[in-house]
Protein backbone atom coordinates (compact mmCIF):
# COMPACT_ATOMS: atom_id res chain seq x y z
CA UNK A 1 0.00 0.00 0.00
CA UNK A 2 2.95 2.26 0.86
CA UNK A 3 4.17 2.19 -3.10
CA UNK A 4 0.81 2.30 -4.46
CA UNK A 5 0.45 5.59 -2.38
CA UNK A 6 3.46 6.96 -3.86
CA UNK A 7 2.35 6.21 -7.06
CA UNK A 8 -1.01 7.86 -6.82
CA UNK A 9 0.77 11.07 -5.15
CA UNK A 10 2.61 11.43 -8.44
CA UNK A 11 1.55 14.60 -10.38
CA UNK A 12 -1.69 14.29 -8.31
CA UNK A 13 -2.67 17.43 -6.91
CA UNK A 14 -5.81 17.04 -4.07
CA UNK A 15 -6.55 14.96 -1.20
CA UNK A 16 -6.01 11.11 -0.80
CA UNK A 17 -7.94 9.29 1.72
CA UNK A 18 -7.58 5.52 2.48
CA UNK A 19 -9.89 3.17 4.31
CA UNK A 20 -12.63 6.05 3.96
CA UNK A 21 -16.11 5.00 5.33
CA UNK A 22 -18.06 5.94 2.42
CA UNK A 23 -21.18 6.10 5.12
CA UNK A 24 -19.45 10.01 5.21
CA UNK A 25 -19.86 10.83 1.49
CA UNK A 26 -23.50 9.31 0.88
CA UNK A 27 -26.80 10.88 1.49
CA UNK A 28 -28.48 7.76 3.11
CA UNK A 29 -25.71 7.58 5.95
CA UNK A 30 -24.91 4.16 4.39
CA UNK A 31 -21.61 2.45 3.43
CA UNK A 32 -18.35 0.51 4.18
CA UNK A 33 -15.19 1.73 3.70
CA UNK A 34 -13.18 1.84 0.13
CA UNK A 35 -9.93 1.59 -0.36
CA UNK A 36 -8.78 4.49 -1.52
CA UNK A 37 -10.74 7.86 -2.25
CA UNK A 38 -8.84 10.29 -4.43
CA UNK A 39 -10.45 14.35 -4.52
CA UNK A 40 -8.67 15.51 -7.50
CA UNK A 41 -8.50 19.57 -7.58
CA UNK A 42 -8.09 19.68 -11.56
CA UNK A 43 -8.49 17.91 -14.96
CA UNK A 44 -4.66 17.24 -15.23
CA UNK A 45 -4.85 15.10 -11.38
CA UNK A 46 -8.09 13.34 -12.26
CA UNK A 47 -5.56 11.51 -16.07
CA UNK A 48 -3.23 10.69 -13.52
CA UNK A 49 -4.30 9.02 -10.80
CA UNK A 50 -6.20 7.67 -13.86
CA UNK A 51 -2.93 6.16 -15.25
CA UNK A 52 -2.13 4.55 -12.21
CA UNK A 53 -5.67 2.64 -11.71
CA UNK A 54 -5.42 1.33 -15.30
CA UNK A 55 -1.76 0.73 -14.97
CA UNK A 56 -1.65 -1.17 -11.59
CA UNK A 57 -5.53 -2.75 -12.41
CA UNK A 58 -7.78 -0.82 -9.92
CA UNK A 59 -11.22 -0.48 -9.90
CA UNK A 60 -12.54 2.54 -9.93
CA UNK A 61 -15.62 4.04 -9.13
CA UNK A 62 -16.93 7.70 -9.17
CA UNK A 63 -19.17 9.53 -7.04
CA UNK A 64 -20.58 13.15 -7.11
CA UNK A 65 -23.09 13.89 -4.16
CA UNK A 66 -23.88 10.19 -3.18
CA UNK A 67 -27.79 11.19 -3.30
CA UNK A 68 -28.39 8.43 -5.55
CA UNK A 69 -26.57 5.66 -4.24
CA UNK A 70 -26.67 2.34 -1.96
CA UNK A 71 -23.15 1.34 -0.92
CA UNK A 72 -22.54 -2.13 0.64
CA UNK A 73 -21.68 -2.45 4.39
CA UNK A 74 -18.77 -4.39 3.15
CA UNK A 75 -17.36 -1.46 1.50
CA UNK A 76 -15.56 -0.71 -2.01
CA UNK A 77 -12.76 -2.52 -3.11
CA UNK A 78 -10.39 -0.28 -5.51
CA UNK A 79 -10.49 3.40 -5.72
CA UNK A 80 -13.16 6.36 -5.17
CA UNK A 81 -12.98 9.42 -7.24
CA UNK A 82 -14.66 12.63 -6.56
CA UNK A 83 -14.82 15.70 -8.41
CA UNK A 84 -16.63 17.86 -5.95
CA UNK A 85 -13.09 20.43 -6.73
CA UNK A 86 -14.78 20.99 -9.97
CA UNK A 87 -17.10 23.48 -8.94
CA UNK A 88 -16.94 26.51 -11.27
CA UNK A 89 -19.98 28.04 -12.82
CA UNK A 90 -19.24 30.55 -15.58
CA UNK A 91 -20.59 32.76 -18.34
CA UNK A 92 -19.36 31.80 -21.73
CA UNK A 93 -21.68 33.65 -24.11
CA UNK A 94 -24.65 35.45 -24.12
CA UNK A 95 -26.85 35.55 -27.28
CA UNK A 96 -29.25 38.16 -28.15
CA UNK A 97 -32.32 37.64 -29.97
CA UNK A 98 -30.76 39.48 -33.12
CA UNK A 99 -28.46 36.87 -33.85
CA UNK A 100 -31.27 34.06 -33.22
CA UNK A 101 -33.42 35.83 -36.00
CA UNK A 102 -36.63 36.56 -33.99
CA UNK A 103 -39.16 39.65 -34.16
CA UNK A 104 -38.36 43.20 -33.01
CA UNK A 105 -40.64 42.38 -30.33
CA UNK A 106 -38.84 39.91 -28.73
CA UNK A 107 -35.89 42.18 -29.07
CA UNK A 108 -35.30 42.07 -25.24
CA UNK A 109 -34.88 38.26 -24.90
CA UNK A 110 -31.57 36.93 -24.92
CA UNK A 111 -29.95 33.18 -23.95
CA UNK A 112 -26.69 32.49 -22.19
CA UNK A 113 -24.36 29.48 -22.18
CA UNK A 114 -23.33 28.15 -19.02
CA UNK A 115 -20.03 26.32 -17.99
CA UNK A 116 -20.84 24.28 -15.06
CA UNK A 117 -18.19 21.96 -13.68
CA UNK A 118 -18.93 18.57 -12.45
CA UNK A 119 -19.02 19.75 -8.58
CA UNK A 120 -21.44 22.11 -8.52
CA UNK A 121 -24.25 21.32 -6.01
CA UNK A 122 -27.66 21.57 -8.53
CA UNK A 123 -28.73 24.20 -5.78
CA UNK A 124 -26.01 26.31 -5.88
CA UNK A 125 -26.36 26.35 -9.24
CA UNK A 126 -30.16 27.10 -9.37
CA UNK A 127 -29.32 29.96 -7.07
CA UNK A 128 -26.51 31.20 -8.98
CA UNK A 129 -28.85 31.19 -12.21
CA UNK A 130 -31.60 33.44 -10.56
CA UNK A 131 -29.43 35.89 -8.81
CA UNK A 132 -28.44 36.39 -12.68
CA UNK A 133 -31.72 36.71 -14.08
CA UNK A 134 -31.30 32.60 -16.10
CA UNK A 135 -34.43 30.98 -16.32
CA UNK A 136 -35.14 27.35 -17.41
CA UNK A 137 -33.59 25.05 -14.38
CA UNK A 138 -36.60 26.11 -11.76
CA UNK A 139 -38.21 23.21 -12.16
CA UNK A 140 -34.97 21.27 -10.63
CA UNK A 141 -34.93 23.00 -7.34
CA UNK A 142 -35.14 20.58 -4.36
CA UNK A 143 -33.11 17.87 -6.11
CA UNK A 144 -29.67 17.22 -3.97
CA UNK A 145 -26.66 16.18 -5.45
CA UNK A 146 -24.02 17.31 -7.83
CA UNK A 147 -23.63 18.51 -11.60
CA UNK A 148 -22.17 15.17 -12.60
CA UNK A 149 -24.37 13.09 -11.41
CA UNK A 150 -27.59 15.29 -12.82
CA UNK A 151 -26.08 15.49 -15.91
CA UNK A 152 -25.17 11.26 -15.60
CA UNK A 153 -29.26 10.27 -14.84
CA UNK A 154 -30.80 13.08 -16.63
CA UNK A 155 -32.15 14.58 -13.13
CA UNK A 156 -35.70 16.18 -13.72
CA UNK A 157 -38.84 17.03 -11.94
CA UNK A 158 -41.93 18.67 -12.73
CA UNK A 159 -41.70 17.94 -16.27
CA UNK A 160 -38.48 19.62 -17.14
CA UNK A 161 -35.21 16.99 -17.65
CA UNK A 162 -31.27 18.05 -17.44
CA UNK A 163 -31.27 17.40 -21.68
CA UNK A 164 -33.40 20.91 -21.95
CA UNK A 165 -30.59 22.85 -20.91
CA UNK A 166 -27.81 20.87 -21.87
CA UNK A 167 -25.60 21.78 -25.17
CA UNK A 168 -22.98 19.91 -25.01
CA UNK A 169 -21.30 17.61 -21.97
CA UNK A 170 -17.30 17.22 -21.36
CA UNK A 171 -16.27 13.49 -20.37
CA UNK A 172 -12.78 12.28 -19.28
CA UNK A 173 -12.54 8.35 -20.24
CA UNK A 174 -11.20 5.83 -17.89
CA UNK A 175 -7.89 5.78 -19.98
CA UNK A 176 -7.70 9.71 -19.75
CA UNK A 177 -8.79 11.27 -22.91
CA UNK A 178 -10.81 14.16 -22.63
CA UNK A 179 -14.10 13.97 -25.15
CA UNK A 180 -16.44 17.00 -25.81
CA UNK A 181 -19.78 15.34 -26.72
CA UNK A 182 -22.45 17.94 -28.72
CA UNK A 183 -25.80 17.05 -27.21
CA UNK A 184 -26.73 15.36 -31.00
CA UNK A 185 -23.86 13.02 -30.28
CA UNK A 186 -25.70 12.14 -26.26
CA UNK A 187 -28.79 9.67 -26.24
CA UNK A 188 -30.76 11.25 -23.35
CA UNK A 189 -33.36 9.32 -21.73
CA UNK A 190 -35.39 8.81 -18.52
CA UNK A 191 -32.95 8.91 -15.81
CA UNK A 192 -30.55 8.09 -18.46
CA UNK A 193 -27.48 10.34 -20.34
CA UNK A 194 -26.10 7.88 -22.63
CA UNK A 195 -23.02 8.85 -22.14
CA UNK A 196 -20.26 5.78 -22.61
CA UNK A 197 -19.69 3.57 -20.20
CA UNK A 198 -17.35 4.47 -17.48
CA UNK A 199 -16.74 7.57 -18.20
CA UNK A 200 -16.19 10.31 -15.81
CA UNK A 201 -18.07 13.96 -16.23
CA UNK A 202 -15.78 16.92 -16.22
CA UNK A 203 -18.62 19.60 -16.70
CA UNK A 204 -21.61 20.59 -19.09
CA UNK A 205 -22.59 23.51 -21.34
CA UNK A 206 -26.29 24.44 -20.75
CA UNK A 207 -28.23 26.87 -22.35
CA UNK A 208 -30.52 29.21 -20.42
CA UNK A 209 -33.11 31.90 -21.20
CA UNK A 210 -32.83 35.40 -19.96
CA UNK A 211 -35.63 36.58 -17.50
CA UNK A 212 -36.55 38.70 -14.19
CA UNK A 213 -34.96 37.78 -11.67
CA UNK A 214 -37.90 38.04 -9.21
CA UNK A 215 -40.42 36.10 -11.42
CA UNK A 216 -37.56 33.31 -11.32
CA UNK A 217 -37.68 33.41 -7.65
CA UNK A 218 -41.25 33.07 -7.38
CA UNK A 219 -41.77 30.12 -9.70
CA UNK A 220 -38.55 28.46 -7.52
CA UNK A 221 -40.91 29.47 -4.30
CA UNK A 222 -43.68 27.30 -6.00
CA UNK A 223 -41.76 24.27 -7.14
CA UNK A 224 -40.29 23.89 -3.82
CA UNK A 225 -43.38 24.63 -2.04
CA UNK A 226 -45.35 21.31 -4.01
CA UNK A 227 -42.47 19.46 -3.57
CA UNK A 228 -42.24 20.12 0.53
CA UNK A 229 -45.76 18.71 0.53
CA UNK A 230 -45.11 15.72 -1.27
CA UNK A 231 -41.41 14.69 -0.59
CA UNK A 232 -39.81 14.32 2.49
CA UNK A 233 -36.76 16.88 1.80
CA UNK A 234 -34.45 16.61 4.84
CA UNK A 235 -34.87 12.85 5.64
CA UNK A 236 -31.82 10.63 4.97
CA UNK A 237 -33.04 8.78 1.49
CA UNK A 238 -31.44 8.41 -1.19
CA UNK A 239 -34.43 10.11 -3.40
CA UNK A 240 -36.68 7.75 -5.73
CA UNK A 241 -35.50 3.80 -5.02
CA UNK A 242 -37.25 2.36 -8.12
CA UNK A 243 -38.05 4.74 -11.99
CA UNK A 244 -41.60 5.24 -13.07
CA UNK A 245 -43.00 2.57 -15.38
CA UNK A 246 -43.69 3.84 -18.43
CA UNK A 247 -47.71 5.23 -18.20
CA UNK A 248 -47.64 5.03 -14.43
CA UNK A 249 -46.00 6.42 -10.92
CA UNK A 250 -43.98 4.16 -9.29
CA UNK A 251 -44.98 6.01 -5.53
CA UNK A 252 -48.52 5.49 -6.40
CA UNK A 253 -48.31 1.98 -7.36
CA UNK A 254 -45.84 1.01 -4.13
CA UNK A 255 -48.80 2.77 -2.13
CA UNK A 256 -51.71 0.62 -3.49
CA UNK A 257 -49.71 -1.67 -2.32
CA UNK A 258 -49.83 -1.12 1.15
CA UNK A 259 -46.05 -0.91 1.62
CA UNK A 260 -46.43 2.76 3.03
CA UNK A 261 -44.82 2.51 6.08
CA UNK A 262 -43.06 -0.65 5.40
CA UNK A 263 -40.00 -1.20 7.84
CA UNK A 264 -36.85 -3.50 7.18
CA UNK A 265 -34.36 -3.01 10.56
CA UNK A 266 -34.16 0.64 10.36
CA UNK A 267 -35.11 1.26 6.51
CA UNK A 268 -38.67 2.73 6.42
CA UNK A 269 -40.60 3.30 3.33
CA UNK A 270 -41.80 6.96 3.88
CA UNK A 271 -45.00 7.75 4.63
CA UNK A 272 -45.03 11.23 2.70
CA UNK A 273 -43.82 9.32 -0.68
CA UNK A 274 -43.91 5.79 -1.16
CA UNK A 275 -40.98 5.27 -3.43
CA UNK A 276 -38.29 7.28 -1.31
CA UNK A 277 -36.99 5.03 1.95
CA UNK A 278 -36.03 6.77 5.16
CA UNK A 279 -32.98 5.47 6.81
CA UNK A 280 -34.65 6.11 10.70
CA UNK A 281 -30.84 5.68 12.44
CA UNK A 282 -28.30 3.19 11.93
CA UNK A 283 -29.50 1.22 9.02
CA UNK A 284 -27.84 -1.18 6.95
CA UNK A 285 -27.41 -1.96 3.06
CA UNK A 286 -29.16 -5.03 3.89
CA UNK A 287 -31.88 -3.50 5.61
CA UNK A 288 -32.81 -0.81 2.08
CA UNK A 289 -31.90 -3.80 0.05
CA UNK A 290 -34.50 -6.41 1.91
CA UNK A 291 -37.09 -3.58 1.74
CA UNK A 292 -36.53 -2.79 -2.05
CA UNK A 293 -37.21 -7.07 -2.43
CA UNK A 294 -40.14 -6.92 -0.01
CA UNK A 295 -41.65 -3.81 -1.85
CA UNK A 296 -40.70 -5.07 -5.37
CA UNK A 297 -42.19 -8.21 -4.81
CA UNK A 298 -45.82 -7.08 -3.37
CA UNK A 299 -46.13 -4.28 -6.17
CA UNK A 300 -45.48 -7.31 -8.56
CA UNK A 301 -48.34 -8.82 -6.91
CA UNK A 302 -50.80 -6.30 -6.83
CA UNK A 303 -50.30 -4.38 -9.89
CA UNK A 304 -47.90 -6.85 -11.88
CA UNK A 305 -45.81 -4.38 -12.46
CA UNK A 306 -42.00 -4.95 -11.54
CA UNK A 307 -40.39 -1.90 -10.96
CA UNK A 308 -36.39 -1.51 -11.62
CA UNK A 309 -34.25 0.45 -9.48
CA UNK A 310 -33.50 4.24 -10.24
CA UNK A 311 -30.84 3.77 -7.37
CA UNK A 312 -27.24 2.63 -8.08
CA UNK A 313 -25.72 0.00 -6.05
CA UNK A 314 -22.30 -0.58 -5.22
CA UNK A 315 -20.11 -2.74 -3.28
CA UNK A 316 -20.05 -6.69 -2.76
CA UNK A 317 -23.32 -7.53 -1.66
Amino acid sequence: MVDLEHKLKQGFNGELRFNEPMSEHTSLKIGGPVEVMAFPEDPLSLRNILFVANEEKIPVHVFGGGTNLLVSDKGIKGLAISLKAFGSIEAVHSRTSSERNVSEEDSDEQDVTLFVGAGVPLAKLINYAQKNGYAGLEALTGIPGLMGGAVYMNAGSFGTEMKDVITSVAIMSKEGHLIILEKDKLDFSYRKSGLPDESLILSANISLNKDDPEEIKKRISEYMAKKKDSHPLGELSAGCVFMNPEGDVAGRLIDDAGCKDMKSGNMEVSTMHANYFINRGGASCNDFLQLMKTVRERVRQHSGVTLEPEIYIVGEI
